[in-house]
Protein backbone atom coordinates (compact mmCIF):
# COMPACT_ATOMS: atom_id res chain seq x y z
CA UNK A 1 0.00 0.00 0.00
CA UNK A 2 1.58 3.29 -1.00
CA UNK A 3 1.86 6.31 1.21
CA UNK A 4 -0.68 8.36 -0.65
CA UNK A 5 -3.73 6.60 0.71
CA UNK A 6 -6.05 8.92 2.56
CA UNK A 7 -6.01 8.49 6.39
CA UNK A 8 -9.12 6.55 7.45
CA UNK A 9 -10.67 7.65 10.77
CA UNK A 10 -7.44 6.86 12.39
CA UNK A 11 -8.28 7.62 16.03
CA UNK A 12 -12.01 6.99 16.23
CA UNK A 13 -11.99 10.82 16.48
CA UNK A 14 -13.99 13.65 15.03
CA UNK A 15 -11.22 15.67 13.40
CA UNK A 16 -11.22 19.33 12.41
CA UNK A 17 -9.65 18.95 8.98
CA UNK A 18 -7.34 21.82 8.29
CA UNK A 19 -5.00 22.36 5.38
CA UNK A 20 -3.01 19.18 5.99
CA UNK A 21 -5.74 16.75 7.03
CA UNK A 22 -4.97 18.07 10.52
CA UNK A 23 -6.49 16.69 13.72
CA UNK A 24 -6.56 19.34 16.43
CA UNK A 25 -5.66 18.26 19.97
CA UNK A 26 -8.19 18.36 22.77
CA UNK A 27 -6.24 21.05 24.58
CA UNK A 28 -5.67 23.26 21.57
CA UNK A 29 -9.24 23.06 20.34
CA UNK A 30 -10.81 23.47 23.76
CA UNK A 31 -9.05 26.81 23.94
CA UNK A 32 -10.33 27.88 20.55
CA UNK A 33 -13.91 26.70 21.17
CA UNK A 34 -14.44 25.33 24.68
CA UNK A 35 -17.96 24.03 24.04
CA UNK A 36 -16.96 22.15 20.90
CA UNK A 37 -17.23 18.38 20.65
CA UNK A 38 -14.18 18.12 18.38
CA UNK A 39 -11.91 15.30 19.38
CA UNK A 40 -8.28 15.11 20.29
CA UNK A 41 -5.80 13.86 17.77
CA UNK A 42 -3.49 12.36 20.32
CA UNK A 43 -4.45 9.12 22.06
CA UNK A 44 -3.83 8.79 25.79
CA UNK A 45 -2.22 5.77 27.33
CA UNK A 46 -1.97 6.02 31.13
CA UNK A 47 -0.58 2.87 32.63
CA UNK A 48 1.48 3.97 35.60
CA UNK A 49 1.07 5.89 38.80
CA UNK A 50 3.01 9.17 38.55
CA UNK A 51 4.90 8.17 41.72
CA UNK A 52 6.43 5.22 39.86
CA UNK A 53 9.54 5.43 37.71
CA UNK A 54 10.49 3.62 34.53
CA UNK A 55 14.10 2.79 33.77
CA UNK A 56 14.29 1.68 30.18
CA UNK A 57 17.08 3.80 28.73
CA UNK A 58 19.72 6.26 29.90
CA UNK A 59 18.63 9.87 30.17
CA UNK A 60 20.66 12.98 29.59
CA UNK A 61 21.41 15.20 32.57
CA UNK A 62 18.79 17.82 33.35
CA UNK A 63 20.12 21.32 33.98
CA UNK A 64 19.88 23.11 37.31
CA UNK A 65 17.67 25.78 35.74
CA UNK A 66 15.19 23.12 34.66
CA UNK A 67 15.07 21.67 38.16
CA UNK A 68 14.38 25.11 39.62
CA UNK A 69 11.54 25.54 37.14
CA UNK A 70 9.95 22.36 38.52
CA UNK A 71 10.05 19.13 36.51
CA UNK A 72 6.92 17.01 36.39
CA UNK A 73 8.29 14.24 34.17
CA UNK A 74 11.35 13.44 32.06
CA UNK A 75 10.53 12.03 28.61
CA UNK A 76 13.63 10.56 26.97
CA UNK A 77 15.97 13.57 26.99
CA UNK A 78 13.32 16.28 27.39
CA UNK A 79 11.28 17.50 30.35
CA UNK A 80 7.67 18.51 30.94
CA UNK A 81 7.47 21.16 33.65
CA UNK A 82 4.94 21.49 36.45
CA UNK A 83 3.89 24.81 34.95
CA UNK A 84 3.06 23.16 31.61
CA UNK A 85 1.00 20.52 33.39
CA UNK A 86 -0.93 23.06 35.47
CA UNK A 87 -1.69 25.16 32.39
CA UNK A 88 -3.01 22.06 30.61
CA UNK A 89 -5.10 21.04 33.64
CA UNK A 90 -6.68 24.48 33.80
CA UNK A 91 -7.49 24.35 30.09
CA UNK A 92 -9.06 20.89 30.27
CA UNK A 93 -11.10 21.83 33.34
CA UNK A 94 -12.52 24.83 31.46
CA UNK A 95 -13.36 22.59 28.52
CA UNK A 96 -15.09 19.92 30.65
CA UNK A 97 -17.10 22.54 32.50
CA UNK A 98 -18.18 24.13 29.21
CA UNK A 99 -19.43 20.72 28.03
CA UNK A 100 -21.28 20.15 31.29
CA UNK A 101 -19.09 17.13 32.13
CA UNK A 102 -18.64 16.53 35.89
CA UNK A 103 -14.98 16.93 36.80
CA UNK A 104 -13.05 13.86 37.97
CA UNK A 105 -10.86 14.03 41.06
CA UNK A 106 -7.94 16.39 40.56
CA UNK A 107 -5.39 13.58 41.03
CA UNK A 108 -7.11 11.44 38.36
CA UNK A 109 -7.24 14.37 35.97
CA UNK A 110 -3.56 15.11 36.50
CA UNK A 111 -2.62 11.48 35.73
CA UNK A 112 -4.65 11.59 32.52
CA UNK A 113 -3.14 14.86 31.39
CA UNK A 114 0.41 13.81 32.21
CA UNK A 115 0.03 10.70 30.08
CA UNK A 116 -1.54 12.68 27.24
CA UNK A 117 1.39 15.07 27.30
CA UNK A 118 3.90 12.19 27.37
CA UNK A 119 2.31 10.52 24.33
CA UNK A 120 2.25 13.84 22.47
CA UNK A 121 5.86 14.59 23.33
CA UNK A 122 7.02 11.16 22.15
CA UNK A 123 5.31 11.59 18.79
CA UNK A 124 6.80 15.04 18.26
CA UNK A 125 10.25 13.75 19.23
CA UNK A 126 9.97 10.97 16.65
CA UNK A 127 8.76 13.40 13.98
CA UNK A 128 11.76 15.65 14.59
CA UNK A 129 14.15 12.68 14.52
CA UNK A 130 12.75 11.86 11.07
CA UNK A 131 13.40 15.39 9.86
CA UNK A 132 9.80 16.60 9.84
CA UNK A 133 9.33 20.34 10.21
CA UNK A 134 6.36 22.70 9.98
CA UNK A 135 7.46 26.19 9.03
CA UNK A 136 5.58 29.39 9.89
CA UNK A 137 4.03 29.69 6.43
CA UNK A 138 2.47 26.21 6.67
CA UNK A 139 1.32 26.97 10.20
CA UNK A 140 -0.30 30.27 9.24
CA UNK A 141 -2.19 28.59 6.43
CA UNK A 142 -3.45 25.86 8.76
CA UNK A 143 -4.67 28.44 11.30
CA UNK A 144 -6.38 30.44 8.55
CA UNK A 145 -8.17 27.32 7.34
CA UNK A 146 -9.19 26.50 10.91
CA UNK A 147 -10.75 29.94 11.30
CA UNK A 148 -12.57 29.65 7.96
CA UNK A 149 -14.01 26.24 8.83
CA UNK A 150 -15.40 27.70 12.04
CA UNK A 151 -16.87 30.68 10.18
CA UNK A 152 -14.72 33.22 11.94
CA UNK A 153 -11.67 35.33 11.21
CA UNK A 154 -8.15 34.60 12.37
CA UNK A 155 -8.25 37.67 14.60
CA UNK A 156 -11.52 36.55 16.21
CA UNK A 157 -10.02 33.10 16.77
CA UNK A 158 -7.02 34.73 18.42
CA UNK A 159 -9.24 36.88 20.61
CA UNK A 160 -11.20 33.83 21.77
CA UNK A 161 -8.04 31.93 22.65
CA UNK A 162 -6.64 34.82 24.64
CA UNK A 163 -9.96 35.39 26.44
CA UNK A 164 -9.73 31.77 27.57
CA UNK A 165 -6.40 32.50 29.24
CA UNK A 166 -3.95 31.07 26.68
CA UNK A 167 -1.39 33.03 24.73
CA UNK A 168 -1.80 32.83 20.98
CA UNK A 169 1.90 31.98 20.55
CA UNK A 170 1.46 28.91 22.81
CA UNK A 171 -1.64 27.89 20.82
CA UNK A 172 0.32 28.20 17.56
CA UNK A 173 3.01 25.88 18.87
CA UNK A 174 0.40 23.29 19.87
CA UNK A 175 -1.03 23.36 16.36
CA UNK A 176 2.48 23.01 14.94
CA UNK A 177 2.96 19.90 17.10
CA UNK A 178 -0.46 18.57 16.03
CA UNK A 179 0.52 18.75 12.37
CA UNK A 180 3.79 16.96 13.07
CA UNK A 181 2.01 14.23 15.05
CA UNK A 182 -0.48 13.74 12.22
CA UNK A 183 2.36 13.35 9.76
CA UNK A 184 4.39 10.92 11.84
CA UNK A 185 1.30 8.75 12.44
CA UNK A 186 0.61 8.74 8.71
CA UNK A 187 4.17 7.63 7.99
CA UNK A 188 4.54 5.11 10.82
CA UNK A 189 1.04 3.58 10.83
CA UNK A 190 -1.25 4.45 7.96
CA UNK A 191 1.27 4.08 5.16
CA UNK A 192 2.23 0.60 6.39
CA UNK A 193 -1.28 -0.84 6.56
CA UNK A 194 -1.88 -3.71 4.17
CA UNK A 195 -5.30 -4.98 3.07
CA UNK A 196 -5.27 -8.37 1.39
CA UNK A 197 -7.59 -9.50 -1.39
CA UNK A 198 -8.91 -12.18 0.96
CA UNK A 199 -9.90 -9.52 3.51
CA UNK A 200 -11.76 -7.64 0.77
CA UNK A 201 -13.50 -10.84 -0.35
CA UNK A 202 -14.56 -11.65 3.23
CA UNK A 203 -15.89 -8.13 3.80
CA UNK A 204 -17.98 -8.20 0.61
CA UNK A 205 -19.32 -11.67 1.46
CA UNK A 206 -20.34 -10.49 4.94
CA UNK A 207 -22.06 -7.42 3.48
CA UNK A 208 -24.00 -9.51 1.00
CA UNK A 209 -25.05 -11.98 3.70
CA UNK A 210 -26.24 -9.26 6.08
CA UNK A 211 -26.39 -5.86 4.34
CA UNK A 212 -25.82 -3.00 6.80
CA UNK A 213 -28.17 -0.04 6.92
CA UNK A 214 -26.98 3.37 5.76
CA UNK A 215 -26.44 4.56 9.32
CA UNK A 216 -23.85 6.38 11.37
CA UNK A 217 -23.47 5.97 15.12
CA UNK A 218 -22.00 8.22 17.79
CA UNK A 219 -20.10 6.28 20.43
CA UNK A 220 -18.75 6.89 23.89
CA UNK A 221 -15.57 4.94 24.62
CA UNK A 222 -13.68 3.94 27.76
CA UNK A 223 -10.44 2.04 27.20
CA UNK A 224 -8.17 0.63 29.91
CA UNK A 225 -4.90 -0.03 28.13
CA UNK A 226 -2.75 -3.14 28.58
CA UNK A 227 1.00 -2.42 28.36
CA UNK A 228 3.13 -4.21 25.80
CA UNK A 229 4.45 -7.56 27.10
CA UNK A 230 2.31 -7.23 30.23
CA UNK A 231 2.57 -9.93 32.89
CA UNK A 232 -0.55 -11.81 34.04
CA UNK A 233 -0.48 -9.73 37.23
CA UNK A 234 -0.52 -6.45 35.30
CA UNK A 235 -3.32 -7.70 33.03
CA UNK A 236 -5.34 -8.63 36.13
CA UNK A 237 -4.79 -5.13 37.54
CA UNK A 238 -5.96 -3.50 34.32
CA UNK A 239 -8.97 -5.82 34.19
CA UNK A 240 -9.88 -4.84 37.75
CA UNK A 241 -9.70 -1.16 36.78
CA UNK A 242 -12.09 -1.75 33.86
CA UNK A 243 -14.43 -3.71 36.15
CA UNK A 244 -14.41 -0.82 38.63
CA UNK A 245 -15.45 1.64 35.93
CA UNK A 246 -18.13 -0.76 34.66
CA UNK A 247 -19.64 -1.25 38.13
CA UNK A 248 -19.87 2.51 38.64
CA UNK A 249 -21.49 2.87 35.24
CA UNK A 250 -24.10 0.25 36.11
CA UNK A 251 -25.13 2.06 39.32
CA UNK A 252 -25.67 5.27 37.39
CA UNK A 253 -22.39 7.20 37.45
CA UNK A 254 -21.90 9.67 34.61
CA UNK A 255 -20.21 8.05 31.58
CA UNK A 256 -18.32 11.22 30.65
CA UNK A 257 -16.89 11.59 34.15
CA UNK A 258 -15.88 7.90 34.22
CA UNK A 259 -14.18 8.28 30.84
CA UNK A 260 -12.19 11.26 32.10
CA UNK A 261 -11.24 9.29 35.21
CA UNK A 262 -10.53 5.77 33.93
CA UNK A 263 -10.06 5.82 30.16
CA UNK A 264 -6.71 5.71 28.40
CA UNK A 265 -8.19 6.53 24.98
CA UNK A 266 -7.71 9.68 22.94
CA UNK A 267 -11.17 10.98 23.74
CA UNK A 268 -10.95 10.46 27.55
CA UNK A 269 -10.69 14.15 28.38
CA UNK A 270 -13.61 14.94 26.08
CA UNK A 271 -15.98 12.76 28.07
CA UNK A 272 -15.22 9.68 25.98
CA UNK A 273 -17.18 10.85 22.91
CA UNK A 274 -15.57 9.66 19.68
CA UNK A 275 -18.07 11.24 17.28
CA UNK A 276 -20.16 9.98 14.38
CA UNK A 277 -18.82 6.91 12.63
CA UNK A 278 -19.96 4.75 9.73
CA UNK A 279 -20.80 1.32 11.17
CA UNK A 280 -18.74 -0.39 8.45
CA UNK A 281 -15.63 1.41 9.71
CA UNK A 282 -15.76 0.31 13.34
CA UNK A 283 -12.95 -2.13 14.20
CA UNK A 284 -14.22 -5.66 13.72
CA UNK A 285 -13.58 -6.69 17.31
CA UNK A 286 -16.04 -4.02 18.53
CA UNK A 287 -18.84 -4.48 16.00
CA UNK A 288 -20.59 -7.31 17.83
CA UNK A 289 -20.51 -5.49 21.18
CA UNK A 290 -21.86 -2.27 19.66
CA UNK A 291 -24.63 -4.11 17.79
CA UNK A 292 -25.83 -5.59 21.10
CA UNK A 293 -26.59 -2.12 22.46
CA UNK A 294 -30.32 -1.97 21.77
CA UNK A 295 -31.13 1.67 22.56
CA UNK A 296 -29.52 5.09 22.52
CA UNK A 297 -28.03 5.70 25.96
CA UNK A 298 -27.26 2.02 26.53
CA UNK A 299 -23.77 0.66 27.03
CA UNK A 300 -21.88 -2.53 26.25
CA UNK A 301 -20.28 -5.08 28.50
CA UNK A 302 -16.48 -5.05 28.81
CA UNK A 303 -14.76 -6.06 25.56
CA UNK A 304 -11.21 -7.40 25.52
CA UNK A 305 -8.87 -6.53 22.64
CA UNK A 306 -5.11 -7.00 22.24
CA UNK A 307 -4.65 -3.39 23.36
CA UNK A 308 -6.90 -3.37 26.43
CA UNK A 309 -10.40 -3.49 27.89
CA UNK A 310 -13.19 -1.40 26.36
CA UNK A 311 -16.68 -0.17 27.29
CA UNK A 312 -18.90 1.54 24.71
CA UNK A 313 -21.96 3.73 25.08
CA UNK A 314 -24.37 4.41 22.21
CA UNK A 315 -24.75 8.20 22.20
CA UNK A 316 -26.69 8.52 18.96
CA UNK A 317 -27.76 6.93 15.70
CA UNK A 318 -28.78 8.53 12.42
CA UNK A 319 -29.64 7.51 8.87
CA UNK A 320 -27.36 8.57 6.05
CA UNK A 321 -28.58 9.18 2.52
CA UNK A 322 -27.17 6.49 0.20
CA UNK A 323 -24.67 7.58 -2.41
CA UNK A 324 -26.03 7.40 -5.92
CA UNK A 325 -24.74 4.29 -7.63
CA UNK A 326 -22.57 4.67 -10.70
CA UNK A 327 -20.98 1.99 -12.80
CA UNK A 328 -18.48 4.37 -14.39
CA UNK A 329 -15.18 5.09 -12.70
CA UNK A 330 -12.30 7.16 -14.07
CA UNK A 331 -8.97 5.58 -13.18
CA UNK A 332 -5.65 7.37 -13.47
CA UNK A 333 -2.20 5.89 -13.91
CA UNK A 334 0.04 8.37 -12.10
CA UNK A 335 3.58 8.67 -10.80
CA UNK A 336 5.13 11.18 -8.43
CA UNK A 337 8.28 12.40 -6.71
CA UNK A 338 7.88 13.07 -2.98
CA UNK A 339 10.26 15.22 -0.93
CA UNK A 340 10.00 16.52 2.64
CA UNK A 341 11.63 19.38 4.54
CA UNK A 342 14.44 18.32 6.88
CA UNK A 343 16.72 19.99 9.40
CA UNK A 344 18.96 21.03 6.52
CA UNK A 345 16.30 21.65 3.88
CA UNK A 346 13.47 24.16 4.32
CA UNK A 347 10.06 23.89 2.69
CA UNK A 348 11.00 26.67 0.27
CA UNK A 349 14.16 24.82 -0.74
CA UNK A 350 12.22 21.58 -1.26
CA UNK A 351 9.75 23.35 -3.57
CA UNK A 352 12.62 24.96 -5.45
CA UNK A 353 14.35 21.59 -5.89
CA UNK A 354 11.17 19.99 -7.19
CA UNK A 355 10.66 22.88 -9.62
CA UNK A 356 14.20 22.24 -10.94
CA UNK A 357 13.43 18.55 -11.34
CA UNK A 358 10.29 19.39 -13.28
CA UNK A 359 12.30 21.62 -15.62
CA UNK A 360 14.78 18.80 -16.29
CA UNK A 361 11.88 16.53 -17.26
CA UNK A 362 10.32 19.18 -19.50
CA UNK A 363 13.70 19.89 -21.13
CA UNK A 364 14.24 16.12 -21.55
CA UNK A 365 17.63 16.22 -19.84
CA UNK A 366 16.39 13.52 -17.47
CA UNK A 367 13.42 11.18 -17.26
CA UNK A 368 10.77 11.22 -14.55
CA UNK A 369 11.71 7.66 -13.57
CA UNK A 370 15.40 8.51 -13.15
CA UNK A 371 14.69 11.53 -10.98
CA UNK A 372 12.15 9.67 -8.88
CA UNK A 373 14.64 6.89 -8.12
CA UNK A 374 17.30 9.43 -7.16
CA UNK A 375 15.20 11.95 -5.22
CA UNK A 376 11.83 10.61 -4.03
CA UNK A 377 11.46 9.55 -0.38
CA UNK A 378 8.30 7.55 -1.10
CA UNK A 379 8.29 3.75 -1.26
CA UNK A 380 7.38 4.08 -4.95
CA UNK A 381 10.85 5.53 -5.71
CA UNK A 382 12.25 2.12 -6.67
CA UNK A 383 9.54 1.88 -9.33
CA UNK A 384 10.30 5.30 -10.78
CA UNK A 385 7.56 6.91 -8.72
CA UNK A 386 4.85 4.74 -10.27
CA UNK A 387 1.69 4.54 -8.11
CA UNK A 388 -0.23 2.41 -10.59
CA UNK A 389 -3.92 2.93 -11.25
CA UNK A 390 -5.75 5.05 -8.66
CA UNK A 391 -9.46 5.66 -8.25
CA UNK A 392 -11.28 8.78 -7.03
CA UNK A 393 -10.85 9.08 -3.26
CA UNK A 394 -7.71 6.95 -3.10
CA UNK A 395 -5.32 9.87 -2.61
CA UNK A 396 -5.22 13.14 -0.68
CA UNK A 397 -7.64 15.82 -1.97
CA UNK A 398 -4.81 18.20 -2.94
CA UNK A 399 -3.05 15.41 -4.84
CA UNK A 400 -6.22 14.31 -6.61
CA UNK A 401 -7.17 17.87 -7.59
CA UNK A 402 -3.74 18.48 -9.16
CA UNK A 403 -3.79 15.09 -10.86
CA UNK A 404 -7.20 15.70 -12.45
CA UNK A 405 -6.01 18.97 -14.01
CA UNK A 406 -3.06 17.41 -15.82
CA UNK A 407 -3.00 16.34 -19.43
CA UNK A 408 -1.40 13.01 -20.29
CA UNK A 409 2.41 13.18 -19.71
CA UNK A 410 2.19 16.71 -18.30
CA UNK A 411 4.22 17.33 -15.11
CA UNK A 412 2.66 19.36 -12.32
CA UNK A 413 4.16 22.24 -10.39
CA UNK A 414 5.13 21.33 -6.81
CA UNK A 415 2.06 20.68 -4.63
CA UNK A 416 1.79 20.11 -0.91
CA UNK A 417 -0.05 17.41 1.01
CA UNK A 418 0.36 16.25 4.59
CA UNK A 419 2.99 13.80 3.34
CA UNK A 420 5.23 16.58 2.02
CA UNK A 421 5.76 18.14 -1.43
CA UNK A 422 5.20 16.37 -4.76
CA UNK A 423 5.47 16.75 -8.47
CA UNK A 424 3.35 14.28 -10.43
CA UNK A 425 2.76 13.08 -13.94
CA UNK A 426 -0.30 11.41 -15.41
CA UNK A 427 0.72 8.50 -17.63
CA UNK A 428 -2.71 7.29 -18.75
CA UNK A 429 -6.43 7.51 -17.98
CA UNK A 430 -9.31 5.13 -18.54
CA UNK A 431 -13.00 4.98 -17.75
CA UNK A 432 -14.11 1.65 -16.34
CA UNK A 433 -17.68 0.44 -16.51
CA UNK A 434 -17.12 -1.97 -13.67
CA UNK A 435 -19.38 -1.79 -10.61
CA UNK A 436 -17.67 -4.86 -9.13
CA UNK A 437 -14.31 -3.16 -9.07
CA UNK A 438 -15.83 -0.06 -7.49
CA UNK A 439 -17.43 -2.24 -4.84
CA UNK A 440 -14.02 -3.71 -4.08
CA UNK A 441 -12.51 -0.24 -3.75
CA UNK A 442 -15.20 0.75 -1.23
CA UNK A 443 -14.75 -2.54 0.64
CA UNK A 444 -10.99 -2.04 0.77
CA UNK A 445 -11.45 1.44 2.26
CA UNK A 446 -13.79 0.09 4.95
CA UNK A 447 -11.41 -2.73 5.89
CA UNK A 448 -8.55 -0.25 6.02
CA UNK A 449 -10.52 2.04 8.32
CA UNK A 450 -11.27 -0.85 10.66
CA UNK A 451 -7.62 -1.85 10.85
CA UNK A 452 -6.32 1.71 11.28
CA UNK A 453 -7.56 2.20 14.84
CA UNK A 454 -6.15 -1.09 16.07
CA UNK A 455 -2.82 -0.45 14.33
CA UNK A 456 -2.56 3.07 15.75
CA UNK A 457 -3.30 1.96 19.30
CA UNK A 458 -0.71 -0.80 19.03
CA UNK A 459 1.91 1.62 17.71
CA UNK A 460 1.21 4.17 20.46
CA UNK A 461 1.42 1.45 23.09
CA UNK A 462 4.84 0.40 21.81
CA UNK A 463 6.01 4.02 21.56
CA UNK A 464 5.00 4.69 25.17
CA UNK A 465 6.26 1.45 26.68
CA UNK A 466 9.67 1.62 25.01
CA UNK A 467 10.38 5.22 26.02
CA UNK A 468 12.35 6.39 29.04
CA UNK A 469 9.81 8.09 31.31
CA UNK A 470 10.71 9.28 34.80
CA UNK A 471 8.09 10.93 36.99
CA UNK A 472 9.46 13.49 39.44
CA UNK A 473 8.01 14.23 42.86
CA UNK A 474 9.29 17.68 43.75
CA UNK A 475 7.82 17.41 47.24
CA UNK A 476 10.00 14.46 48.27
Amino acid sequence: MNQLKRPAAICLSVCLTALFGLSISANAWSQAAPASKAQSASPVAPIEDPLASATKAPVKKVSKAQIINGIAVVVNDEVITNMEVQERINSIERSLKAQGTPLPARADLEKQILERMIIDRLQVQLAKEQGMRVDDIMLDRALQRMAEQNKTTLQELRNQIERDGTSFSAFREEIRDDIMMQRVREREVESKLQVSELEVDNFIAAQEAAPSKNQEINLGHIMVRIPENATPEVIAQRSARAQEAYKKLRIGDDFAKLAATYSDSSEALKGGEVGWRDQDKIPTIFVEAVNKISFVGGFSEIVRSPNGFHIFKLLGKRDVAPVAASNTVQETNVRHILMRPTQLLTAAQVKSTLAELKQKIVNKTATFEELAKANSVDTSASKGGDLGWVNPGDTFPEFEAAMNKLAINEVSDPIETQMGFHILQVVERKVSDDSKERKRVAARQSVRARKSEEALQDWLRQLRDRAYVEFRNEQK
